[in-house]
């Protein structure tokens, strides 16, 4: 009924319900309005609730400047996204800046990048935080599977592990650990070639992380890459589901455990594409999982004896 008056009265729910002249559509009542709803003195008809703040998104500590919240804290940053960013040929609202005061900024600008860091180990936090970053836009991780990869550099720091590696090789390890904690299909190959170093290094670096930072990884199933290889060679549903049938059977039995995960989920692809008609050569698969074909022989002929 409360609702049908409201509607029937004409009653506003965006006029600003804090002033005293809006009064209750029941009993003409005072209406006050607090942070969750709006409710009449009188009567307790609760006229409007879960209101959506249409204010702007800073607080006003005086008549005159109005303060902004600004980003949250990142880890993906070495100061938690706290530093302070020189803007350059523009102002706050837009306008162009005359010359003098484009040179006066250069000047600050420079300034603060030289203050930026207080010794060197954070400016190698900057440097490989850049590249976690970096790495993860080349790859299309998400949010958190990036952020995870930031700790974890700063843990590897911490703990005095970028002493005698490379912090691009670290980063890298990083990058890949993350993804092996969240159990993301990602090759080592797919990091090493975003990361642009040496496969020796990176492999080095994440066995290090593993081992002195105890990670929670988990052994890596076939079946968790049949969907990105499937999705590279452009196999029909079908036949995807075929080869995941065939990974997860494979799982069941052991007879996956300790070998390429990537290599096996492309047997078992090559051996559904056999089955349903569609004749994947050894090479293409392969080349997609960056295993030899004999390594998709040995595989086949693994599924083949199983009889799955």
């Amino acid at each position: 009924m409360a609702t049908r008056d409201i509607y029937e009265t004409g009653f506003d729910e965006d006029v600003q319900t804090e002033s005293n002249a809006n009064q209750c559509p029941e009993c003409d009542g005072r209406v006050t309005t607090n942070t969750v709803e709006t409710v009449c003195e009188e009567c307790g008809l609760v006229i409007d609730e879960q209101r959506i703040d249409h204010g702007p998104e800073w607080r006003a500590y005086d008549d005159e400047e109005c303060e902004r919240t600004g980003a949250p804290l990142t880890t993906a940053r070495h100061d938690r996204g706290l530093s302070t960013e020189i803007g350059r040929r523009t102002d706050a609202k837009g306008n162009e800046l005359s010359g003098k005061k484009r040179q006066r900024l250069a000047r600050m600008r420079r300034e603060q990048t030289r203050g930026r860091f207080q010794s060197k180990a954070e400016r190698n936090l900057a440097h490989g935080l850049g590249e976690v970053r970096r790495i993860a836009s080349v790859l299309e991780l998400s949010g958190s599977v990036r952020d995870q990869a930031c700790q974890l550099f700063r843990s590897a720091q911490t703990e005095d592990l970028l002493r005698g590696r490379s912090i691009e090789a670290i980063a890298a390890a990083s990058i890949y650990g993350a993804c092996r904690c969240n159990g993301h299909s990602r090759l080592l190959d797919d990091v090493v070639d975003a990361a642009r170093v040496e496969q020796s290094r990176v492999a080095n670096a994440y066995k290090t992380l593993n081992t002195e930072l105890g990670l929670p990884t988990q052994p890596v199933r076939p079946s968790e890459f049949i969907p990105r290889l499937a999705s590279e060679l452009d196999i029909p549903a079908y036949i995807r589901q075929r080869a995941r049938r065939l990974a997860e059977q494979s799982e069941s039995t052991g007879v996956s455990s300790g070998v390429n995960p990537s290599g096996f989920a492309a047997a078992c692809l090559y051996k559904a594409g056999r089955e349903e008609g569609r004749w994947l050569t050894q090479a293409e698969v392969a080349a997609a999982a960056s295993v030899t074909a004999t390594t998709i022989r040995s595989h086949r002929d693994t599924l083949n004896e199983l009889a799955v």
